[in-house]
C-alpha cells in the first residue's frame, strides 16, 4: 500500500523512458533523430549545411567551422521537442560521410576547409598509397581508390606550410565529439579506414604512413563504434539541450549506419540498398576479400565483418522516367506480367559490382510491346544484377539467410520488391528506416539501453514489410535471367 503525499508535495512523475539520439552529417544539413528504448522515434531536428565547393579539377570542400552549429542547431531542434517530462538521453552517437577530413590544431579547431569524401586532388598520392602497402592492402580485401581518405592526409602533410599549427587530421564525428565532451576524442574504425586503419591488424599502416609523410601523431586512437568516447560536457549541454553527463558513443560511417538502421547486423544477414545506384551489405563472421576487388568489408563494431559492394546500376534505370508517372506504368506493368524482352539498364560506362568490367555497356535483347513492357523488364533487369550480387557472395563462401533484408528509395515500389523476391527465390523484408541518423541512434544505444548491437537492432528496428516471391511468375524469370547471365558471359563481362 502506497503512502499518500505529504501536504503540498508535488505527486512522482511517470518513470523516465530513456532516450538515445542519432546524428547524421551529410553532405547538404545536419538530421538528428531521438529514440527510447523500443525504437519509437521521439523526436527530430535539423540544420543545413552550405554546400560543398567544387570545381573541375576534383577539388570538394566545405566549411568545416559550420559543422558544430549546425549539429548543435538540430540538437536543439530535437530535444526541444521531446516530451516535457519522461525523456530522459542517455547517450548520442554521431555518423558522417566517409572519408571527409580537416586538418585541425591541438584543440582541434579547423585550420581550413574540410577536404570531402569526393575530392580528387590527392588521386596520385592514392596510387602511391596502394603501391607501398600493397601487401597490407591485399590481406585486407581492400583497393585504395583515387578519393580515398588516406591521400586527402597525404596532401595535408605536403602543405602543412599553408596551415600554421596543424597537430591532428579529424573526421568529422572527431570534430564534434570533441565539442560535446570538451576533449580528444578516439576515432571509430568505421570512419578510419579510408584514411588507412587497418582493421585485420588493428593498427595504422605505419609503412605507407612513412612512405607518403605523413604523421603518426596526426592520426587519432582507434575503438570500435559504440564506444564509449566520454559525456557531454557543461559548455556542449547549454549548446545543444543534452542533458551534461550524457554518453557520447562512437558511430560508424553513413553507409554502415544505415545497414545497421534495416536491422540487418547478424552474420548472414544482407540488405539490398536500391538507391541511384545498387548496394549490397552483409555480415560475416569471417574476413571475405574477393579477388577481383568488387567488394570490401567494414569492421562490424562486435568484431564480425561487413562485406559490400556498390554497383553503377539501380534505380538510376529510371532516370528518364518522370517520377509522377511511375506509379502508372508499375500498375500497368504488373498487369502485363514478366516482360517479354530483357533488359540491363545500365545508364553509365562501365560496372564495378557485382563483376569488375570498365567495357560494360546497357543492352537490350528483344523489342518491348509497349512502355509497360520495356518498364518492366528495366525492373526486372535490376534485380537480375541483384541474384549475380548474391550468387557472386555465395560464390566466395559467405552464407546469406531470408530473409534478404530491403532498403533505399526503390524499395518504396511494390512491384519491384515483388519482382526482386522472385528473381532472387528469398522474402524480402522492406525496413522500417533505413536511415543514418537511426542507426547512429542504434550505436548509441548499446551499452545504455541495450546490452548488444543484435539485441538493439532486434527490439529498435521493426519487423518491416515482408515480401514473398510470386511463384507464378518464376519461371519466365528464370528464363530471362538465364538469357540476361548468358549475355554478359558472351561480352566478356563476367
Amino acid at each position: 500500500m502506497h503512502s499518500p503525499a505529504a501536504p503540498g508535495a508535488t505527486a512522482p512523475g511517470p518513470p523516465a523512458d530513456p532516450v538515445v539520439a542519432g546524428i547524421d552529417v551529410a553532405t547538404a544539413a545536419v538530421r538528428v533523430v531521438c529514440v527510447n528504448a523500443r525504437g519509437t522515434v521521439l523526436a527530430e531536428g535539423g540544420a543545413a549545411l552550405p554546400q560543398p565547393v567544387r570545381d573541375g579539377g576534383g577539388r570538394s570542400e566545405q566549411d568545416a567551422t559550420r559543422w558544430w552549429p549546425a549539429a548543435a542547431q538540430a540538437l536543439r531542434r530535437a530535444t526541444a521537442a521531446l516530451p516535457a517530462r519522461g525523456a530522459e538521453v542517455r547517450a548520442v552517437a554521431v555518423s558522417a560521410t566517409s572519408g571527409t577530413l580537416v586538418l585541425a590544431d591541438a584543440a582541434g579547431r579547423p585550420l581550413g576547409p574540410a577536404l570531402m569524401y569526393d575530392d580528387r586532388r590527392a588521386a596520385d598520392l592514392n596510387s602511391a598509397a596502394q603501391h607501398s602497402g600493397a601487401a597490407r592492402w591485399r590481406a585486407l580485401g581492400l583497393t585504395v581508390g583515387p578519393t580515398a581518405a588516406l591521400g586527402r592526409a597525404a596532401w595535408y602533410a605536403r602543405h602543412t606550410a599553408d596551415f600554421p599549427g596543424a597537430a591532428r587530421v579529424l573526421h568529422t564525428p572527431e570534430l564534434l565529439g570533441r565539442r560535446l565532451t570538451g576533449q580528444p576524442v578516439a576515432a571509430d574504425w568505421s570512419h578510419a579506414l579510408k584514411t588507412g586503419y587497418d582493421p585485420r591488424t588493428a593498427e595504422w599502416p605505419a609503412e605507407v604512413l612513412d612512405a607518403l609523410g605523413i604523421p603518426a601523431s596526426w592520426l587519432p586512437p582507434v575503438r570500435p563504434p559504440g564506444s564509449c568516447a566520454g559525456t557531454v560536457c557543461t559548455e556542449a549541454a547549454a549548446e545543444t539541450g543534452l542533458p551534461a553527463g550524457c554518453e557520447v558513443r562512437l558511430g560508424m560511417t553513413d553507409g554502415c549506419a544505415g545497414q545497421l538502421a534495416t536491422g540487418a547486423v547478424a552474420p548472414g544477414q544482407f540488405v539490398g540498398v536500391l538507391g541511384t545506384t545498387y548496394v549490397l551489405k552483409g555480415v560475416t563472421r569471417e574476413l571475405v576479400t574477393d579477388p577481383a576487388g568488387a567488394f570490401y568489408s567494414h569492421r562490424h563494431p562486435e568484431g564480425w565483418w561487413l562485406p559490400g559492394g556498390a554497383a553503377n546500376t539501380g534505380g538510376e534505370a529510371l532516370a528518364h522516367r518522370t517520377p509522377a508517372h511511375l506509379p502508372g506504368l508499375d500498375e500497368a506493368a504488373a498487369a502485363r506480367g514478366p516482360a517479354s524482352c530483357v533488359s540491363y539498364p545500365l545508364r553509365r560506362e562501365g560496372e564495378r559490382f557485382p563483376f569488375v568490367a570498365a567495357a560494360a555497356r546497357g543492352f537490350l535483347l528483344g523489342a518491348p510491346a509497349d512502355d509497360a513492357d520495356r518498364h518492366r523488364a528495366d525492373l526486372e533487369g535490376v534485380a537480375f544484377l541483384e541474384r549475380l550480387a548474391l550468387e557472386r557472395v555465395r560464390a566466395l563462401g559467405v552464407p546469406v539467410t531470408a530473409p534478404l533484408y530491403a532498403a533505399g528509395g526503390g524499395s518504396r515500389s511494390p512491384l519491384w520488391n515483388r519482382i526482386r523476391a522472385t528473381v532472387l527465390d528469398l522474402p524480402l523484408r522492406v525496413a522500417d528506416r533505413a536511415e543514418t541518423a537511426f542507426g547512429a541512434a542504434l550505436l548509441a544505444a548499446v551499452g545504455t539501453l541495450h546490452p548488444s548491437l543484435e539485441q538493439a537492432a532486434a527490439v529498435m528496428a521493426g519487423e518491416g514489410r515482408l515480401i514473398e516471391p510470386v511463384p507464378a511468375e518464376k519461371a519466365a524469370l528464370e528464363d530471362s535471367y538465364a538469357r540476361f547471365a548468358e549475355e554478359l558471359t558472351a561480352r566478356g563481362w563476367r
